[in-house]
């Protein structure tokens, strides 16, 4: 396929630097690790290569994509599909319905993309021929050694027997690649230190005593304003703590952490996409590798005890070439190696109003693409229907049995009610705001 016909579809005007350094190595099928910040384009640097070695007159799968977190394959899918191929693509991750993806494979896909505990699973009750798949990616390979992934990894390896290029991404260098990776013979693409990959951001220290840690992060959030911010916790209970106090206080925000339902996590996701929310709390897991739009700012309620894992929270912000800034809220009695002891203080001590509500709020419908329902659809029924101007409707994320449609906050309450029974292709649909 013509790379200029991708680069319109992914409306992009070339590849950066890393990425034409990577297709060019991966010439020949030769096996690549490719080292990269957070938020320097890792995925489309495998996609383009997968889509060169891609067989069209094959109706078996080709290309395995693993990853360690059901947010980053539902990321992927999205992304190869932006790119209009013709090719069939499969996603299969955990807390999606098994039946769903059985059905999906039955027709094979040229890519499939997936968590590899999934994957596994699907292996296991022979769903899909391994045999036949000639490309691997480990994508984000160090993160998924870290969630404990190496035992269904190396079963699913195994059995891929006819494997000719193996593409392993990570955010960090690994000291020793495990064995059953099979990357022996590899070529290594590093931009870890790369200047023009990595983010330009300013640093600010917030310091504290324990008992108003609470208060400095409310300050700093209604001084930071109307910005889009993620805060980073270590641990869920933090993140749920700092969820209640903000609605308490009257703040939109979302929280995201790893004990959550799958349509829970997916549906925060959304709306901070959507410009529902403007305030995501979370643990490491939206570190890296997740479906979220550029944020303004990154604030450490609570610092990771490991430089990387610090890296890779700033590296949610300033991506590709833009500006961010990263706020440290720090104990007295804390210290941290990896920080500057001279950062400049970032003051707390004038009024700060609650952040404005953001512009958009989330609808939620009863029909998906199960139901045979796309954007295309959803336009069409909100703007007749509904009678929306242009500027009323936002993002629309359509799902299996679901769809999201982003709307004025001020039309919300109104719209759902009025077109709450109504039918979608000939479909009765429920409407709701999506809370």
């Amino acid at each position: 396929m013509q790379l200029e016909k991708l680069y319109r579809n992914l409306r992009i005007q070339d590849m950066n630097a890393m990425q034409k350094n990577t297709y060019k190595v991966t010439e020949n099928q030769q096996d690549v690790v490719l080292l990269s910040p957070t938020g320097s384009g890792k995925t489309l640097a495998f996609l383009f290569p997968i889509l060169r070695a891609l067989d069209p007159e094959s109706k078996q799968v080709q290309c395995l994509i693993m990853v360690p977190a059901r947010e980053l394959a539902q990321q992927i899918e999205e992304v190869f599909k932006s790119m209009k191929t013709g090719y069939k693509v499969s996603c299969c991750y955990g807390g999606h319905q098994t039946r769903i993806e059985q059905n999906n494979l039955l027709e094979s896909p040229a890519v499939l993309i997936g968590t590899p505990g999934r994957i596994a699973y699907h292996l296991r009750n022979e769903n899909f021929d391994p045999t036949t798949i000639t490309t691997l990616v480990l994508d984000e390979f160090d993160k998924a050694l870290e969630f404990g992934f190496q035992e269904d990894m190396r079963f699913i390896i195994e059995q891929m027997t006819n494997l000719k290029q193996r593409i392993l991404t990570s955010a960090t260098r690994m000291r020793i690649l495990p064995a059953f990776a099979g990357l022996d013979n590899h070529e290594e693409v590093n931009f870890l230190n790369n200047q023009q990959a990595k983010p330009r951001l300013t640093y600010k220290k917030i310091t504290t005593i324990a008992e108003e840690k609470l208060d400095a992060l409310f300050k700093l959030i209604c001084k930071v304003g109307d910005k889009r911010m993620l805060i980073f916790c270590n641990h869920r209970d933090a993140v749920d703590r700092i969820g209640d106090l903000l609605e308490h206080k009257g703040i939109s925000r979302e929280v995201f952490h790893g004990g959550m339902e799958q349509d829970e996590r997916e549906r925060a996701l959304l709306k901070f996409r959507n410009d529902s929310v403007r305030v995501l709390i979370t643990t490491d897991l939206a570190s890296r590798g997740l479906d979220i739009p550029e944020v303004d700012c990154i604030i450490h309620y609570q610092l990771p005890p490991k430089k990387d894992s610090f890296i890779h929270r700033n590296g949610r912000t300033a991506r590709m070439n833009a500006e961010g800034t990263v706020y440290l809220i720090i104990n007295n009695d804390e210290a941290f190696p990896f920080i500057d002891d001279n950062l400049p203080i970032e003051e707390l001590d004038g009024q700060y109003t609650i952040p404005t509500p953001t512009p958009y709020q989330t609808l939620y419908v009863s029909a998906g693409k199960k139901d045979k329902v796309n954007k295309v659809d959803l336009v069409g029924f909100f703007f007749k229907k509904g009678e929306l101007e242009k500027d009323q409707l936002g993002l629309i994320e359509v799902r299996d049995t679901t769809s999201y449609v982003a709307v004025s906050r001020s039309i919300a309450e109104k719209l759902a009610t009025k077109l709450h029974g109504e039918k979608i292709k000939n479909k009765k649909v429920k409407i709701q705001v999506a809370y």
